[in-house]
């Protein structure tokens, strides 16, 4: 079963209650197997809009990542995420 990477892009309004996301998020990613391979790194922004915050992890699989995000530990997570940022998430599977 071929990996998964798990796109955001983010636009924080409220600094304080993103950072209590990012404290609890990192842990449930890793719960599930989930890797950073870029997290609020240099980028060029091409097409669309401009999230100044960029995040890509890796998981073993799709349903992996569908998983910790529907998880009990990623929602708690979200929680403080919501309202304090403009974002977009995305699964992709990689190809064989």
């Amino acid at each position: 079963m071929p990996g998964a990477l798990w796109i955001a892009h983010v636009d924080v309004t409220d600094p304080e209650a993103y950072g209590k996301y990012a404290a609890l998020a990192g842990p449930a990613i890793a719960k599930h197997g989930g890797h950073f391979l870029a997290r609020a790194t240099r980028y060029v922004q091409l097409e669309g809009p401009d999230r100044p915050r960029n995040v890509v992890a890796q998981f073993p699989s799709l349903e992996a990542a569908e998983t910790c995000y529907h998880s009990a530990e990623y929602q708690s997570a979200l929680d403080h995420a919501r309202g304090a940022a403009q974002r977009e998430l995305v699964i992709v599977e990689l190809s064989e």
